[in-house]
């Protein structure tokens, strides 16, 4: 994980750092801009004070060209930064958009400030565009142009500085009243949108259920909130862009009667006047144009840091040591894990180990903790606590694509995404690979392995059948079946199967029966969490899981007759419940 202060752990410093010839070219072109930025003032000098009193046309000439081609010439340098901020947006976005994607895929159950990265990306590039950034690069100029003024008169330079000091300390006013506001705003926004989000995507359910009306209450009050917090911002940067407006035409004003008292007085030059007036203008335009502008670059700093924090608390899957194909021996050392909330361990000290080619079975009541131990065993989550072992080498040592290789992962949730079937069963690999015919044959093998090719080939488009978001298009057990094929996919020397029999009818279990037993013969090793135990035929080994913890472990044989025990009778089993209990629970890890 990144350090905050490491740019080579933190894909958004490390692109920002390569686009910082980007960013010193546009420096460049802004300082070369506002000196050219001065040419209607000297051209105005020059017409007022040398033109008019003698009468030079060819000299005004002259000057108009010299004038014109400096306009050309800034209007040319405008474009060309304004250019490089887009090159360098598009940089950025080649460089980032995929860590960001993999690193919202490694936030453990996507929160809200997961699923909205990309959206804070896209905030942060418009900034890096928008009118914000370039005024940032011209605020340097104000004090040079603030100077010049002085150097026509001292009451002309007091003006300006007066009118900047002025307009600063608004622009720190709205920074202090709106920076609050829209953190929380875009906050209760990302809520909104995912709460949105998650009841399209069960909208039957809420349909059949009645909730529809409960739902868009409960969305309109949510959206209600950030619409709410986002006016309180917006009122309070427009009453700041009020106080600048009417601050910027004072000044205009009162630069003009204060050169035009100066000129009377014979203290400066009538075209000093005007060139005072130009001066001032140019002096506070970065400052008003960043107030203006504030909502989009405090947005942008909001994105920015929330990014930054994403970055550095993900795990980006680091290229590590390719290691030897595993033979399937797990072991599992003291392995806690901590629930989402933080405030209770849901696997407290599991310590088990399981020979390669044996199959494991878990079982245990709700809420014992079985899914996360699947979950920890196959890689899908890193516990708090203890180290999860493939043949001696912690899972986080291994490279993760090629530990994907040899671990395979069915989930409670078949959890398809939207494209094909023999792109789900692949997992995608149809984006990466360059021998198709390959991946086909190992796509219709896996297939083959559970039982499911017969049931995808009798589909309208076979393995090419589209799948909609979640696996819509297919009914629970198709799911399930696919989803059984996609953890088989490959060369799984261990296979983690999460209720694989859940939705599956009597054949689709028979053909889940008979694809464990050839796994057994090809010596992977299988560890099944289950409820239906007709799954669990083939087992070697069993865990009962109570609350987080190992009650029993030990050859399948043994388990099932001390639970037989503890459940009979007293009478029936005076002894047997102690001495099998004894035997079996010496397995469980001292506390």
């Amino acid at each position: 994980m990144a350090t905050a202060n490491s740019t080579a752990g933190n894909p958004l410093r490390a692109a920002i750092e390569t686009c910082r010839r980007h960013f010193v070219a546009v420096a460049i072109f802004s300082a070369l801009l506002n000196i050219l930025y001065l040419a209607p003032t000297i051209y105005m000098l020059q017409v007022y004070d040398r033109v008019v009193p003698t009468r030079g046309v060819i000299t005004l000439v002259f000057l108009t060209v010299i004038f014109l081609f400096a306009t050309a010439v800034l209007t040319g340098l405008d474009s060309l930064r304004s250019r490089l901020l887009v090159r360098a947006s598009s940089r950025l976005d080649r460089r980032v958009s995929p860590a960001i994607t993999s690193a919202v895929i490694s936030r453990a159950g996507g929160s809200i400030k997961s699923t909205q990265a990309m959206r804070e990306f896209d905030t942060l590039r418009q900034t890096i565009t928008g009118i914000g950034i370039l005024a940032l690069f011209d605020a340097p100029w104000t004090p040079i142009y603030i100077l010049i003024c002085f150097l026509l008169h001292p009451l002309l330079g007091a003006t300006a500085l007066g009118g900047s000091l002025i307009l600063l300390g608004l622009a720190f006013l709205n920074e202090r009243s709106t920076t609050g506001p829209l953190k929380r705003a875009n906050e209760a926004a990302a809520k909104a949108y995912n709460s949105l989000d998650q009841s399209a995507n069960i909208g039957p359910v809420l349909r059949a259920l009645g909730m529809r009306k409960a739902m868009v209450a409960r969305h309109m009050q949510e959206r209600h909130e950030s619409i709410h917090l986002q006016a309180e911002a917006a009122f309070s940067s427009v009453t700041f862009m009020s106080l600048t407006k009417f601050t910027r035409l004072s000044l205009q004003s009162l630069s003009l009667g204060l050169g035009a008292y100066l000129a009377i007085e014979g203290k400066i030059s009538a075209g000093s006047i005007f060139a005072a007036s130009l001066l001032i203008t140019r002096a506070l335009a970065p400052i008003e144009q960043v107030l203006g502008a504030w909502r989009s670059v405090a947005q942008g700093r909001v994105a920015y840091r929330a990014l930054n924090e994403l970055f550095d608390q993900a795990d980006l899957g680091e290229a590590h040591t390719l290691l030897p194909k595993p033979e399937g021996h797990l072991e599992l050392e003291n392995v806690s894990v901590l629930s989402p909330a933080r405030d209770r361990l849901i696997l407290n000290g599991i310590t088990f180990s399981l020979k390669a080619g044996e199959t494991l079975g878990v079982v245990g009541a709700s809420g014992a903790g079985k899914s996360t131990l699947a979950r920890a065993m196959a890689g899908a989550l890193r516990p708090e606590q203890g180290r999860v072992r493939l043949d001696g080498a912690d899972l986080k040592d291994w490279d993760e694509d090629q530990v994907a290789q040899y671990v395979g992962y069915v989930p409670q949730d078949p959890s398809l995404l939207m494209g094909s079937i023999k792109e789900n069963i692949s997992r995608f690999q149809t984006q990466l690979v360059d021998d198709p015919a390959t991946l086909d044959a190992a796509v219709v093998r896996a297939a083959q392995a559970c039982g499911a090719h017969d049931m995808i080939v009798r589909l309208p488009n076979g393995y090419d059948t589209p799948l909609g978001w979640g696996g819509a298009g297919l009914s629970a057990g198709q799911a399930q079946r696919v989803a059984l094929a996609r953890g088989m996919f490959g060369e799984p020397s261990l296979l983690v199967l999460d209720e694989p029999n859940a939705h599956l009818d009597a054949d689709g279990e028979q053909e889940l029966l008979k694809g464990l037993v050839q796994l057994k013969k090809e010596g992977v090793t299988v560890v099944i969490v289950a409820h239906r135990t007709s799954v669990l035929a083939t087992i070697d080994q069993l865990m009962v899981l109570r609350d987080g913890r190992i009650e029993m472990a030990g050859p399948r044989d043994e388990v099932t007759q001390a639970l037989a025990a503890r459940r009979a009778p007293p009478s029936l089993t005076p002894n047997s419940n102690n001495n099998n209990s004894a035997s079996i629970e010496s397995k469980e890890p001292a506390e």
